[in-house]
């Protein structure tokens, strides 16, 4: 894992293709302030993700196994980047970074396991589905996961399998 203080940071590029130094508000989000916002902003612009993005999600994994509670924008920061790091417009996984970034997958696949069976809310849910579908290998079915609201699930099902208001919850 690339330690919060070391320089390289400051020349990995984020999501705009120039060098965002993430370190600044990973730090800032391990003492507790709330810079979802900007992460979100930096580390992903329009599909595009860089080596600060690949880098931020073994901290974004490890700050979050540290809290008794956590909400939707780690799993779902974090599966967003594994995403898009399979498109081919975006930088390969540094193998430097490559054994952090393994093992950021497998403690997110362990935290969400135990976070599913405890989470209220839908987006929560949701995200921790995608992200554990992702950390088994399903890029597809966690991209879909992800990407999937309310309306895209209606009309999925719809499509799919004739579900109309027949069917009711019991």
């Amino acid at each position: 894992m690339l330690r919060l203080d070391d320089p390289r940071w400051k020349t990995l590029e984020g999501g705009y293709r120039v060098p965002y130094d993430a370190s600044v508000p990973l730090g800032r989000l391990e003492r507790g302030e709330d810079v979802w916002k900007e992460l979100w902003q930096e580390l992903h612009h329009q599909g595009d993700v860089g080596e600060a993005s690949y880098a931020a999600v073994p901290h974004l994994v490890r700050i979050a196994s540290a809290r008794v509670a956590r909400d939707w924008n780690p799993y779902a920061l974090a599966s967003l980047i594994e995403i898009e790091r399979h498109r081919s417009r975006n930088p390969p996984l540094p193998s430097w970074l490559a054994g952090s970034y393994a093992a950021a997958w497998e403690q997110l696949l362990s935290l969400g396991l135990g976070d599913v069976l405890v989470v209220k809310d839908l987006e929560t849910f949701r995200s921790i589905l995608g992200a554990l579908a992702l950390a088994r290998g399903q890029l597809k079915l966690g991209a879909w996961i992800e990407d999937g609201d309310e309306d895209t699930i209606d009309h999925d099902l719809e499509e799919r399998r004739a579900w109309s208001d027949e069917f009711v919850s019991r």
